[in-house]
């Protein structure tokens, strides 16, 4: 898009601020089970290495609420870094105190330091001026790569860009390209997946995609709500009931729109979740009184995968199923399987969907993942993003 990245200003010998998505998983022995978000970082960081800059990180991790909790504290994320950037990555004991400022003020090039936790001040989400010019105070150029984080107006993430020059990293810039541009200039036939719990959650986005899309393909637990505003028994399946009338207004507009929406044929349910339970597979407008659909069934999986064959730019959204027991993990799989072989952009929506597809041990056969669950979202919605609009124009 027209926002400057790293690669459109000077930084040589720079001291550089970057804010990065750091909010990785771990265990109860605080060790990372997943790195995906470090590593992703990876790129940007080693071209300000190579650019002999003085590097400053920070990040979130967790909601510590505006408080120091040890339990929230970045050191294990210090420590991963050091092992994939073979260097040491010294670690500030807190954010804007005397330990981060004098570390900051001694840092030399090439060398790299981490500042703890910036959510351990409450200033950090309410974005407060003071904050943010302590923060940007540190450094003489900031970077934004945090594109899980973008779409909050928070101190590192939009703040300190009114004191300092403001540059995306390459993270945010393929965000920016994949994301932008199926949004704004897809390549057609461009069909949208919409999986997930709720229809709240996404409203903006079906209504959004609505004006873009040539096909508009809804599973998960949000279909049920579709099923139910046609008058159809859903059972225990989950239901938004105060969403009907939204649900009926959106297969109008996908019908004036010239859309073509397509709701699952048949759904596998079952009395209650868990792995191994007894389930069926019945007609989407067959649903027993006491029973819950948790997944697309067959014959969905190969409307879906049709549709697919054809298409050039596809952005998925959201689980088909109850993915996380493998018994209704099956329509994310296959549809996952589907995406891999087929010759089209394929863009997954972060977050569960991302989830999904590296369970299923596909996520190298896609064109790009998003690290943006929220941000993807409301970027697919059209929405400004505070992360990205702060940023110098090109």
């Amino acid at each position: 898009m027209n926002k400057k990245t790293v690669k459109d200003i000077d930084l040589k010998g720079k001291k550089v601020l970057i804010r990065c998505d750091f909010n990785v998983p771990m265990d109860e022995q605080r060790n990372i089970t997943d790195n995906t978000r470090i590593v992703a970082a990876l790129p940007t960081i080693k071209y300000l290495l190579d650019n002999n800059c003085a590097i400053i990180l920070c990040s979130h991790l967790g909601r510590p609420k505006g408080e120091f909790k040890p339990e929230f504290s970045l050191k294990p994320v210090a420590k991963e870094l050091s092992k994939l950037l073979h260097q040491d990555v010294m670690m500030a004991e807190d954010v804007v105190g005397e330990d981060a400022t004098t570390k900051a003020a001694n840092l030399q090039q090439g060398q790299i330091m981490l500042l703890e936790n910036v959510r351990f001040h409450k200033e950090e989400t309410d974005n407060d001026p003071e904050f943010s010019k302590k923060l940007a105070s540190m450094a003489e150029v900031y970077v934004n790569d945090a594109f899980g984080s973008a779409h909050r107006a928070h101190a590192s993430t939009a703040g300190v860009a009114a004191y300092l020059p403001a540059v995306s990293g390459f993270l945010i810039e393929k965000e920016l390209q994949f994301l932008g541009g199926a949004v704004t200039n897809p390549q057609r036939p461009f069909v949208a997946i919409l999986g997930g719990a709720k229809v709240s959650d996404k409203i903006g986005v079906i209504d959004s995609l609505l004006e873009k899309v040539d096909t508009l393909m809804i599973g998960g637990g949000m279909a049920y709500t579709f099923f139910k505003a046609q008058g159809y028994e859903v059972g225990k399946s989950i239901c938004e009931l105060d969403k009907l009338g939204l649900a009926k207004d959106l297969m109008e507009k996908a019908k004036q729109k010239g859309v073509k929406l397509i709701l699952p044929l048949d759904t596998v349910i079952a009395k209650e979740p868990g792995e191994d339970v007894e389930s069926k597979t019945v007609k989407c407008t067959e649903i027993p009184a006491d029973w819950e659909g948790f997944d697309i069934g067959q014959e969905t999986i190969k409307i879906f995968s049709e549709e697919l064959k054809n298409a050039k730019t596809v952005v998925w959204n959201g689980p088909l199923g109850l993915f996380e027991f493998d018994q209704f993990a099956i329509g994310t799989n296959e549809i996952a399987k589907v995406l891999a072989e087929i010759d089209a952009i394929t863009i997954i929506g972060g977050g569960d969907s991302a989830a999904a597809v590296k369970k299923a041990g596909l996520e190298d056969k896609m064109t790009h993942i998003s690290t943006g669950g929220g941000a993807s979202l409301e970027f697919l919605e059209g929405k400004k993003l505070p992360g990205i609009e702060c940023l110098m124009d090109k």
